[in-house]
């Protein structure tokens, strides 16, 4: 019997014990969920010390577990950087090329808390050929970790690294001056040091500087206040991070709301999903829905479950109104006494971010906020020398490059300025064809003249002028490579259209290069700025109700597609003078690609630049099996 009421007892205690064990996670739950967050990025010159940074911060904090520890010391062991230390870098640096080598390549994010705040930190890193990786890691970012050994000073890693945290929009710099114990934490080489910076920065956008002496290898300041700098009298590096008021500027802007998805579930509901990126607002507010304009006011905010009576900046909710209106995916809902700007051309800058170049008349598709419309580069006003600041001349951006463009869209977007409200002014480019991104861009104006220039109406228009002619007008685009038969072609067909009475022109590739474009080369860049000059000339010519006919290689799918864009549905014939290499080759009309294979020519088509071909033309010519005369037959029945 006592046996069994010693069970009892047994099992009554284990009860309320682990009862005990739930409350206690149920409230530090509820406590954890209250905390606000802060994402921050860690950034420097190779060998300053990010990586250890991070992983001293994480160590001390106590944010990783005893297995981990145990790991830790037995890499630390292993690969012997520290001696018989810990080496915490090996916390953050998981590539195996970044353990060999030292460094760090990709961006490696940590996430930890206090019981002040959440934190997620991004390692990026330092070398210049990795500034994709650098602008990915801080696009997010509240607050950038600026890193500088002591022993070195400001590099010009350092510099390119404030300028591309400024860029990104980022206000609060901490200045980790990392490595004091190897100057024996003297005040004058953190001041002389801290003057540098200061002097540089003033030229960047940041509201803030903080300035911490640090050695994230030993501790000092990481933490905990360090007693070798007893004249220093600001925050720990911890403590800076915890108190960094940044959120209250973007709850403070005006109610921006891009929207995600229409929500339908049944016949009687009927809202709007997506997520605050800026501002609040509560049930009954006076809403806008941009670009159409129209007004209403909220009448429910859904979370899930629950009714809300507000919404605040980066909480995802769904939004009711109470009058129906036309609102798809990509509209924005704002604040009806605030509204942001709405237009299609933008001066923007530009990271770019693929291996194949970006070109003035090329076209992309553009994702800001939920939408995505398709935009093309129209100029390229200069790239910047990321390390000096410098502006330079340019007409094309290769990769980790950062240039200043001007952009055209198809599509009128709402938009901000990056600078005011960063979810309204960040975008990324992606190509058209293989879906990946090519660049991530801020926009910093909308160009005047897009709300100032107008289609004139004219009286007398393109159908008018098609029954004076006695035919439509439309564009017969032959591409294919040098030698392939394009002009013999062009020129044959319009003799007997001509005869014929059809009103023609022929745009050929060595003419236009005579008059119009005689200002390009034969680079990339030049040949799709060839191509797009070309292609707004025959969309003239077709308006005015001629029969054009091109004769150009035209090289690129991206540039053929623009400029069949141009036109109307039917206006546009692509025809691919199909020819082997080996057969045009040996044509060699010009001697070209004899000159190409000595490398008198860089840059031709076919030798050591690509052709696409199309993928989907109207008509193909196989010119090493056809005639002339059966290619002229071909074109006629196009007409």
């Amino acid at each position: 019997m006592n046996t069994s009421v010693n069970e009892v007892k047994n099992q009554i205690t284990n009860a309320a014990t682990q009862a005990e064990l739930i409350q206690k996670v149920d409230d530090y739950i509820e406590a954890q969920s209250k905390l606000d967050l802060l994402r921050f990025i860690t950034c420097g010159s190779v060998d300053d010390g990010k990586s250890t940074l991070i992983g001293r911060m994480l160590y001390e904090a106590q944010m990783i577990f005893e297995d981990q520890v145990t790991s830790l010391r037995s890499d630390s062991k292993r690969m012997g950087t520290q001696g018989g230390d810990i080496d915490f870098a090996l916390l953050v640096d998981g590539l195996a090329a970044e353990r060999e080598q030292g460094i760090t390549i990709d961006v490696a994010y940590r996430f930890f808390n206090t019981d002040r705040r959440k934190f997620i930190v991004a390692d990026t890193p330092g070398h210049e050929q990795y500034t994709r990786n650098m602008v990915t890691g801080a696009s997010n970012a509240d607050v950038a970790v600026i890193l500088v050994d002591a022993s070195q000073g400001v590099l010009s890693q350092t510099r390119r690294h404030s300028f591309v945290v400024s860029l990104l929009g980022i206000k609060h710099v901490v200045l980790a001056v990392n490595k004091m114990d190897l100057v024996g934490f003297k005040q004058s080489v953190f001041d002389e040091l801290v003057a540098s910076y200061e002097a540089f920065a003033e030229k960047l956008e940041f509201e803030t500087i903080t300035a911490i002496p640090l050695s994230a290898l030993k501790g000092d300041n990481v933490i905990e206040r360090s007693k070798n700098t007893g004249w220093y009298r600001g925050p720990t590096l911890l403590g800076y991070l915890e108190t960094v008021e940044v959120r209250q500027a973007q709850l403070d802007h005006a109610f921006r709301f891009p929207v995600q998805w229409v929500n339908r579930p049944n016949a009687d509901f009927r809202g709007f999903s997506g997520t605050v990126v800026a501002g609040t607002a509560a049930r009954g507010d006076s809403i806008r829905v941009l670009p159409s304009g129209e007004m209403a006011h909220i009448k429910d905010i859904v979370l899930y479950q629950d009714n809300l009576q507000q919404c605040v900046a980066d909480q995802a909710v769904t939004i009711t109104l109470d009058r129906e209106i036309d609102i798809s995916r990509g509209d924005v809902i704002v604040a009806a006494d605030a509204p942001c700007e709405v237009s299609d051309q933008f001066e923007v800058t530009l990271v770019w971010m693929a291996a194949e170049e970006g070109f003035i008349g090329r076209s992309y598709w553009l994702k800001i906020g939920t939408q995505r419309v398709k935009a093309s580069i129209t100029d390229i006003k200069f790239k910047y020398d990321v390390n000096t600041l410098e502006q330079m001349s340019t007409k094309s951006l290769a990769l980790n490059e950062v240039g200043r463009v001007t952009m055209h869209l198809d599509t009128p977007i709402p938009f901000e300025a990056y600078r005011d409200c960063h979810g309204m002014g960040a975008f990324v480019l992606i190509d058209r064809y293989s879906h990946a991104t090519v660049s991530a861009g801020t926009i910093a104006f909308a160009l005047r003249r897009a709300s100032n220039v107008h289609t004139q109406a004219l009286t007398i228009d393109k159908a008018a002028r098609a029954e004076m002619n006695g035919h439509k007008g439309k564009v017969l685009w032959l591409t294919g490579l040098s030698g392939s038969g394009k002009s013999t072609i062009a020129n044959a067909t319009e003799q007997v259209l001509f005869q014929r009475g059809v009103h023609t022109y022929i745009l050929d590739g060595d003419n236009v290069r005579q008059g119009l474009n005689q200002d390009l080369g034969f680079t990339e860049a030049d040949r799709v700025e060839n191509i797009r000059r070309v292609a707004e000339v025959a969309k003239l010519m077709v308006d005015a109700g001629l029969v054009v006919i091109t004769a150009f290689i035209s090289p690129f799918r991206s540039e053929r597609d623009m400029a069949r864009s141009l036109f109307d549905e039917g206006d546009f014939i692509e025809v691919f003078v199909d020819t082997p290499l080996a057969t045009a080759e040996a044509r060699d009309p010009k001697g070209l690609y004899k000159k190409a294979r000595r490398g008198e020519l860089p840059h031709f088509t076919g030798i050591d630049s690509p052709y696409e071909a199309p993928q989907n033309p109207e008509a193909t010519l196989n010119t090493a099996t056809l005639t002339l005369e059966e290619c002229v037959v071909a074109m006629d029945k196009l007409i």
